[in-house]
């Protein structure tokens, strides 16, 4: 053959195999630009409709009731078009509060919280309260504006990369590129906080996703680009990035929420647990806060506890499970009884620093640990103790299903009986103690005392502070499940303004108290003009004792200086009337009056007043011992 011929198709080949692969690599661009979709699904430049408005309706749709912010104009289009939908948007005056706010509702309704705040340092000022939801594993969904996508690295205001801040804190952190895909980020990022064990997760929205067509093209496009072919390239890769956009925005999408996963426990596990509690002659129940989730109600929880007849101590948010006069609750000498314990069912309870890392459970004791999370259900079970079985389960529906494989078991009387007993005489030293008078101002014991008497029956208490809500933990006895809001193992100071603002908007009917440290009440006491504005009327009582007690209460003995603990008797209640609220001082002067104050604010609450009630307290050896550290 006529080597010319050979040469030329070689040739050819060597053409198709070129445009091939070119085909091929235009092909893959084009895919990455969005042109093929763009081509599919074609964009109305003229449509008025914004990203927000997508993120609206996932909302609206998972049941999302309110939406916790500080505005800021990355996430305008969200918020206006939450409150278009019926939302309700409660803007704070720290973007801690707004995540403390939904974290108090996630807690609360069995649903996820929602908080949105503006790109940079509205992300960062989060991070506090984000953690916090992590370590008392509340389904929080934190929201985030962002600089646009093609302006990220460029310098663009309030930009950094707030993914790499948030993924050691979330179960799952996600930026959300195109408009189309705002419902499937935010479906899956829901239900991912309230899988297996609850947490936080983060999603940011760039700009360039939120606002209309029109709007976005004028800030990509309004540079004058070079003339010629340059130019010419670059208006149709920008033109090719605003039709990849919003390409497929407004199509009808199915907005339902996606199956929420929950570990439960087999049924040979359930079978070993009901042979084991069946002998056992002292048994206890230590309650977390894990047993507050969905699926299970408080009210089958309750019953079920109720059944199986075995004494509990409750800790978080399980705080006020069993009612508050419940024989099965008991509140005092939880060392003591877990010595004594032949089984202990850690229900949710995890062994850190709250349990002295497991070291308080008796190596005769057999131990049953149920949580969702497998290393906090064996945490420090390598140095100091072992679990007899673990279940790496839901410990509300383990402890139903208990309750129905135990039917016909009856837990020794004499064992509750004596409890009871030890219970009652702590109890009652704990009043003698509240009666002894401090070298000055009132004695925090006998304040709390005469607060837990006049607390409604729907009282709900959230817990903010040190030394002053350490001993509230012991007097004040909350009045049903879920009416007790505390931080949780992070022991995060400042929860209490958005604890209380989620709580009050959840149970509008109920008398919220926030008991702060004077120390604590620094973090959040602009909140008040929160609550007034928002009109969510909240009591806040006060332990002044111009003292950062629970550091001082170490740091002199062991160190021999209290500095940086001193803080003064201020006025706080002042504060809070200009602020909009109403004040009053508890002191000395007036404590023959202390119940009628009280209920004055009580009433003045009713009327739709926030309050706050300043009290000047002196110094007990109430909690000498306890740890700060």
């Amino acid at each position: 053959m006529d080597p010319a011929i050979i040469a030329l198709g070689s040739f050819s080949v060597w053409l198709l195999a070129l445009l091939a692969a070119l085909t091929i690599t235009l092909l893959g661009a084009a895919y990455k630009l969005g042109l093929i979709y763009t081509f599919w699904h074609p964009v109305d430049p003229k449509s008025p409709r914004h990203g927000g408005e997508r993120v609206a309706e996932v909302l609206k749709a998972h049941g999302v009731r309110y939406l916790f912010t500080l505005v800021g104009g990355h996430i305008s289009p969200i918020l206006v078009a939450s409150e278009k939908l019926g939302i309700r948007v409660v803007d704070t005056r720290h973007e801690a509060t707004a995540v403390f706010a939904a974290d108090a509702v996630a807690r609360l309704s069995g649903t996820v919280g929602v908080a949105a705040v503006t790109a940079g340092p509205g992300a960062t000022n989060t991070v506090t309260a984000v953690k916090n939801a992590q370590m008392a594993e509340s389904p929080v969904l934190l929201i985030a504006g962002a600089a646009s996508t093609l302006q990220k690295g460029r310098g663009a205001l309030q930009d950094i990369d707030q993914l790499l801040l948030f993924k050691p804190l979330c179960k799952f952190c996600a930026s959300v590129k195109t408009v189309r895909e705002i419902i499937p980020v935010l479906q899956k990022a829901i239900a991912i906080a309230q899988s297996d064990t609850p947490g936080p997760v983060f999603v940011e929205f760039p700009l360039d996703v939120l606002y209309p067509y029109h709007l976005v093209e004028r800030e990509i496009i309004k540079q004058k680009t070079s003339k010629g072919l340059v130019g010419m390239v670059v208006n149709w890769y920008l033109q090719s990035y605003m039709g990849n956009l919003f390409a497929g925005a407004w199509e009808v999408r199915d907005l339902s929420p996606l199956p929420v996963k929950v570990p439960h426990a087999t049924k040979q596990q359930m079978q070993q647990c009901v042979e084991l509690i069946s002998r056992a002659k002292k048994p206890v129940i230590l309650l977390g806060s894990q047993v507050t989730l969905p699926p299970t109600t408080t009210t089958m929880l309750r019953a079920a506890l109720e059944e199986l007849g075995i004494p509990c101590f409750l800790g978080g948010m399980a705080r006020g499970m069993l009612g508050k006069n419940s024989l099965l609750h008991i509140r005092q000498n939880r060392r003591e009884a877990l010595k004594e314990a032949d089984v202990v069912i850690l229900a949710g309870t995890v062994c850190d620093f709250r349990l002295s890392y497991g070291r308080v459970l008796s190596k005769r004791s057999k131990i049953i640990a149920v949580n969702r999370n497998q290393k906090q259900l064996l945490k420090n079970s390598d140095i100091f103790w072992k679990p007899h079985i673990a279940v790496k389960g839901d410990a509300g529906s383990f402890l139903v299903n208990l309750s129905q494989g135990l039917k016909g078991y009856s837990c020794p009387q004499d064992w509750v009986e004596s409890l009871r007993k030890m219970d009652h005489l702590k109890e009652k030293a704990n009043g003698k103690k509240a009666e002894e008078p401090t070298m000055q101002h009132l004695n925090p014991l006998k304040l709390l005392h005469h607060v837990d008497h006049l607390l409604p029956e729907e009282a709900l208490l959230v817990a903010d502070g040190g030394d002053f809500v350490g001993s509230a933990a012991y007097i004040v006895h909350p009045r049903g499940p879920l009416s007790w809001l505390d931080p949780g193992a992070f022991g995060t100071l400042g929860v209490g303004g958005g604890f209380a603002l989620g709580a009050k908007l959840c149970r509008p009917d109920s008398e919220v108290w926030i008991l702060y440290g004077d120390g604590s009440l620094g973090f959040s006491i602009m909140e008040f003009d929160t609550f007034v504005r928002h009109k969510t009327p909240v009591i806040a009582l006060v332990g002044n004792d111009a003292c950062w007690s629970q550091i001082s209460r170490e740091q002199v003995p062991l160190l021999g200086s209290n500095v940086a603990c001193g803080l003064d008797y201020l006025d706080y209640h002042v504060v809070a009337e200009g602020l909009g609220g109403k004040g009053f001082l508890l002191s000395c002067q007036n404590e023959e009056q202390m119940d009628d104050i009280i209920k004055a604010a009580q009433a003045e609450c009713r009327n739709g007043r926030s309050i706050l009630l300043n009290a000047l307290i002196g110094k007990t050896n109430f909690r000498e011992g306890s740890i700060s550290v």
